[in-house]
């Protein structure tokens, strides 16, 4: 039977890609039964009834599974930030990567709107806190077009989502990697310092120089109701290479004696501005434990 990818899934059908042209497509109702449900990004088997229409009849096996944004077979997130309009929330980047940790995915984080920025010490901080993570950070402007093949290059064979807070400039990242799709793009409110959620449906794009984008509505759920505070710290990868040098196994680098998390912080090897967010976040699982 002939497999490909599911692209798009709108009201029912799912649009399967294949060499040929995509098939338009609705699933067997074994799926339902099995609790099954296809994801954007699936790899499937189909039965073509006719030409453009079929049946998906199987699933193959997912290397990830996002639930908000509902796409499967993820390798990356590229999480999206500006220092401009909106002005950069540190703690709310933390927050998505933290999302994307969890997920198993790698991460790039691309900085937007650099045209707007005046005071490059503000860049300059934010570089020292992320790429002494090892995170790869590109710097970038749709205006001036600064990073954008550097972005491509990242995008190259991957299937990435873009993550980040509404009116930080995804859709005009993604317009400008692939200039046909022409994205609406959402201003950003001056009075709410926000801009407006622009994408309805995910939907897998394809890129001229190889890889694939999923453009999502964005990542909706970033509460950490369903984690434990033990997984917080492997979602840190500064937090994680310490702890093992803790005294306590399960410590959770708060108030225990012999932390070597804490002691790492205290001699500048792990930001504070992190370690922080790390303490929040805890304390927010720890609160919703109570209600």
């Amino acid at each position: 039977m002939p497999e490909g990818q599911i692209v798009r899934a709108v009201s029912g059908f799912f649009y399967v890609r294949t060499p040929e042209g995509d098939v338009r497509c609705r699933a067997r109702g074994v799926f339902k039964k099995k609790k099954w449900s296809p994801l954007v990004g699936d790899r499937v088997t189909f039965e073509e009834t006719e030409p453009g229409e079929g049946w998906v009849t199987d699933l193959h096996p997912r290397t990830t599974e996002l639930v908000r944004p509902p796409v499967a077979n993820v390798d990356q997130a590229v999480v999206v930030a500006s220092l401009r309009e909106p002005a950069l929330q540190p703690e709310l980047l933390d927050r998505f990567l933290v999302h994307a940790e969890r997920e198993k995915l790698d991460v790039v984080i691309c900085l937007t709107k650099m045209d707007l920025l005046e005071d490059e010490s503000e860049l300059d901080s934010v570089l020292d806190i992320y790429t002494k993570v090892d995170y790869p950070v590109l710097t970038t402007s749709v205006y001036t077009g600064e990073g954008i093949e550097a972005l491509k290059a990242a995008l190259k064979d991957r299937l990435s989502v873009f993550a980040g807070q509404s009116g930080v400039g995804k859709s005009s990242l993604l317009n400008a990697v692939l200039p046909s799709l022409g994205l609406k793009t959402g201003e950003v409110s001056k009075k709410l310092g926000r801009g407006r959620h622009t994408t309805r449906q995910v939907e897998i794009l394809d890129l001229p120089d190889g890889g694939q984008v999923a453009d999502t509505p964005g990542f909706s759920q970033l509460s950490f109701g369903n984690m434990e505070e033990t997984e917080m710290g492997e979602c840190f990868p500064e937090i994680a290479y310490f702890s093992p040098g803790c005294k306590f196994r399960g410590c959770l680098h708060k108030n225990e004696p012999r932390c070597a998390v804490k002691a790492a912080v205290e001699q500048g090897e792990i930001s504070e501005s992190r370690y922080r967010h790390y303490l929040s976040f805890l304390e927010e699982i720890s609160d919703q434990r109570r209600y």
